[in-house]
């Protein structure tokens, strides 16, 4: 794992999801979540020890970003965790498998966040359905294509040869 490029690459995301994303923002301001596509993107195609760390990594950049603390660290961890367990059974290699985890990561992982924000009593995290449904729709439909830069950046071989 290159921690140096990775570290790079959260800092991008992140300045692009504070700044550059909004500008992509369809409807009521349903945007894709870089930080969602980068926890199913290490999940897929790191080993699990780096993924969990990378996970949780991911979660406190988008608290960072975000108005609140904890509950996307915790939500990405955990989600980010169960994933990238599930991908040792399951390879997430075509575009389409990938598009459906990165929905069903981002699904999971709204509801976790407006939980632990409810819990503590914050409300500065958009609404349920667009964070919850939205969100991870628009996410999916974009993250796919991203997972190949993000891959020549990582040097992390995407295509491997079949096995006979």
């Amino acid at each position: 794992m290159h921690w140096f490029r990775f570290v790079i690459l959260l800092l991008v995301a992140a300045m692009l999801q504070a700044g550059f994303v909004g500008t992509f923002a369809v409807g009521q301001g349903v945007v894709p979540d870089l930080f969602l596509i980068l926890v199913v993107f290490f999940a897929v195609y790191c080993e699990p020890y780096d993924a969990v760390i990378i996970s949780f990594a991911v979660g406190f950049a988008a608290d960072i970003a975000g108005s609140t603390i904890g509950p996307h660290m915790i939500s990405f961890g955990v989600v980010g965790t169960v994933l990238s367990d599930l991908n040792r059974f399951m390879a997430l290699r075509k575009m389409s498998y990938q598009a459906v985890a990165i929905f069903l990561t981002g699904t999971l992982a709204g509801i976790v966040t407006h939980l632990l924000a409810g819990i503590q009593g914050q409300q500065g995290l958009g609404g349920p359905q667009t964070s919850v449904l939205w969100g991870p729709i628009y996410s999916a439909i974009i993250g796919p294509f991203l997972f190949l830069p993000a891959a020549w950046w990582m040097r992390i071989r995407v295509f491997r040869p079949a096995r006979y």
